[in-house]
C-alpha cells in the first residue's frame, strides 16, 4: 500500500509553490528557442581562465583546508575582502558584519526564518522578486504592495503602508528584477527618513549594483542611513544588505554575501548552521583567489561593456518592430527590461504563442504579490548574443504587432 504523502506534509507547505520562472524555463530547454526569460548573466563573461588558476593554487596550497568542513560565517580573508570592498563605496563594517550564503536565495530564506512569523506583513514594491516571494511565502508573510514607475518605489505612497506595522522594507534599488527601474536619489532619502520614524527596518537587496553602465552612481540604502543618522560612514544596523557574487564572477560557485548588525549574524548563523553548515569552503577560497588583487574591478568594467552592448541592441530592435501600443522601461545597468503591453493584452497567452515561434520571456504577473501586472513581462538581454537578440525580438515584435492589429 502506499503511503499518502500529502497528508503528512506539514501546513506550511501549503504556501509553497513552484518558482514560476523555472518552470517557464523547462519549456525553454529546446535548442531552437531563443529565451529572454532566465535571469542568466553571459557565459561568454565567466572568467574561466583565472578559475582554472585559482583552483589549481588552492588545491596546491591550501588543499586539505579547501576540502574541509569550514566556519558557518564563512572565509575570513573573503569576508575581509567583501568588508574593503564595500567600505569604498558604502558603510565602515568588518568581517563579523558578514555571513556568507550559499547564493542570494539562501539569503532571503535565512531572513524569513530569523524575522518572518505567520501573518507578519512585509513591505515590497510591486512588482518585486519573485524567489523572494516564494522565500517567504512558507513562513506565512502577508505582503504590503507599493507601486512603482520609472523611478523605483513611489515611496509617497509607502507611508500608509508603514502605519500598519511591517516586519521589514524589502527594496531592490539598483536596476530591479524585474523591472529593470532604479530607485531615484530622492526617494531613497525618503524611503530612508520614513524607516527611520516609523521605526521599520529595510532590507536593501543589491545583485546589480555594480552593473551601472550609463549614468551616475546612486549611494546605497545603508550609505544613506548611517548619513542620516550622523554616524560618518559608520554602520547603523537600519539596513541589512544582501549582495552576490553571481552577477560578477559566475553563479555557479552559489556564493553571496549578508551584511547585518552582530546580533542578527549570529541568528542568521544559527539558521545556517541548521541548514548546511557552512557555505563550500573550496568555493570561497577560489573566488577569493580570483577577487584579490584588483581582478574584480578589472572584470565588472568588462561585464558593463558586453551588457551594455546587449541592451543597447535590445532597445533598438524595440523602437523598430515593436507596435507603438507597447511600452518599455530603459535601464541604466543590470540585466533585465520591462515590456508593457496594451491593457487587454494578457502576457500568459502571448507566452504560448511566442514559444510557438520559438522566443521566450516571463510574463509579469507573478512578480505582483497581490495580484495584477497581466499585461507586463521581464525580458533579459544580459545572456543571448546581439544577433541572437536581433532575431527573438523581432520575433516577439512582429507577434505583438499581430495581436494588436488583430485586436482594432
Amino acid at each position: 500500500m502506499q503511503t499518502p504523502w500529502e497528508y503528512r506534509y506539514a501546513n506550511r507547505t501549503q504556501r509553497m509553490g513552484s518558482s514560476v520562472i523555472r518552470e517557464l524555463l523547462k519549456l525553454t530547454e529546446q535548442p531552437d528557442i531563443i529565451s529572454f526569460g532566465g535571469g542568466l548573466p553571459a557565459p561568454e563573461v565567466f572568467p574561466i581562465k583565472q578559475f582554472q588558476a585559482a583552483c589549481n593554487y588552492v588545491l596546491e596550497h591550501e588543499g586539505p583546508q579547501s576540502l574541509q568542513y569550514s566556519t558557518t560565517e564563512g572565509y575570513r580573508p573573503l569576508r575581509e575582502m567583501i568588508a574593503r570592498h564595500t567600505g569604498r563605496y558604502s558603510v565602515k563594517i568588518t568581517a563579523d558584519n558578514i555571513l556568507i550564503t550559499s547564493g542570494s536565495q539562501q539569503a532571503l530564506d535565512f531572513l524569513g526564518r530569523v524575522f518572518i512569523n505567520q501573518g507578519d506583513h512585509i513591505v515590497v514594491e510591486s512588482p518585486t522578486y519573485v524567489g523572494a516571494l516564494q522565500a517567504w511565502n512558507a513562513y506565512g508573510a502577508q505582503y504590503i504592495a507599493v507601486p512603482s514607475d520609472e523611478n523605483g518605489m513611489v515611496v509617497d505612497k509607502l507611508e500608509e503602508a508603514l502605519r500598519i506595522g511591517p516586519k521589514f522594507i524589502y527594496v531592490l534599488p539598483n536596476f530591479q528584477n524585474p523591472s529593470g527601474t532604479t530607485l531615484s536619489l530622492e526617494r531613497r532619502k525618503k524611503l530612508v527618513e520614513l524607516a527611520d520614524r516609523y521605526g521599520v527596518p529595510i532590507v536593501e537587496d543589491d545583485p546589480y549594483g555594480q552593473l551601472r553602465f550609463e549614468g551616475e552612481h546612486l549611494p546605497s540604502l545603508v550609505w544613506l542611513d548611517s548619513q542620516f543618522r550622523g554616524d560618518d560612514g559608520c554602520y547603523t544596523g537600519n539596513v541589512i544588505y544582501l549582495s552576490t557574487f553571481s552577477k560578477i564572477l559566475a553563479p555557479g560557485i552559489r556564493l553571496a554575501w549578508v551584511i547585518a548588525p552582530e546580533q542578527v549574524i549570529r541568528k542568521l548563523v544559527q539558521s545556517k548552521q541548521a541548514a548546511d553548515l557552512n557555505t563550500a569552503a573550496f568555493n570561497q577560497m577560489v573566488a577569493y583567489e580570483v577577487g584579490k588583487g584588483g581582478f574584480l574591478d578589472e572584470h565588472v568594467k568588462f561585464i558593463r561593456q558586453v551588457y551594455k552592448e546587449r541592451r543597447d541592441v535590445m532597445l533598438e530592435i524595440m523602437e523598430e518592430v515593436f507596435p507603438p501600443e507597447v511600452g518599455w522601461t530603459k535601464p541604466q545597468g543590470g540585466m533585465f527590461l520591462w515590456g508593457i503591453l496594451p491593457k487587454w493584452m494578457d502576457a500568459a497567452e502571448v507566452f504560448k504563442i511566442a514559444i510557438e515561434r520559438k522566443v521566450a520571456f516571463v510574463p509579469g504577473a507573478s512578480f505582483h504579490p497581490n495580484g495584477g501586472g497581466d499585461n507586463t513581462m521581464r525580458i533579459n538581454f544580459s545572456y543571448s548574443n546581439p544577433d541572437k537578440i536581433r532575431e527573438g525580438m523581432t520575433r516577439l515584435g512582429t507577434l505583438l504587432k499581430e495581436l494588436v492589429a488583430g485586436h482594432k
